[in-house]
């Protein structure tokens, strides 16, 4: 495994590429108004640091982070913004549903149910939202991915 490194353009570019870049660009600003250098910080030290690591796929990244954010509740706007990053990396919407349900055991129903009404009103947002009908998403028949 090569040693840990910061690359701040790096960070940037796939900030863009996850998020898109009028949504970098609206909420950087607004955030670097209210905290100067916080958010060149949080994109160098996450996007162009941690998320650079080698060892699992920006996929399997997105799941912990869904996975995490519902864990702790509270945190709308940011699983709000981790749904639609998990679209455009090409997770399907009946896998971001079915994170939400697997942690229900684990987590608790309420934070369950919390992380599928903020799954619920970004996929019908984007006109992602006809998972029950499979037209959306990727079944498979052992369960995986196709992704």
């Amino acid at each position: 495994m090569r040693p840990s490194t910061i690359d701040r353009e790096a960070g940037y570019r796939l900030l863009a590429e996850m998020a898109g870049p009028a949504t970098v660009e609206s909420t950087l600003t607004g955030l670097d108004t209210l905290a100067p250098g916080f958010p060149d910080w949080i994109v160098t030290a996450l996007f162009g640091g941690t998320y650079q690591r080698e060892g699992i796929a920006l996929r399997d990244r997105q799941i912990a982070n869904l996975a995490a954010l519902t864990a702790l509740g509270g945190v709308e706007p940011q699983l709000d913004d981790h749904v639609r990053n998990s679209l455009r990396i090409g997770m399907s919407p009946r896998e971001i549903v079915e994170v939400m349900v697997h942690l229900a055991p684990y987590v608790g129903v309420p934070k369950a149910l919390a992380g599928l009404r903020v799954a619920a009103a970004v996929l019908k947002e984007t006109g992602a939202d006809s998972v029950g009908d499979g037209t959306a998403a990727r079944d498979t028949d052992d369960g995986g991915s196709t992704a």
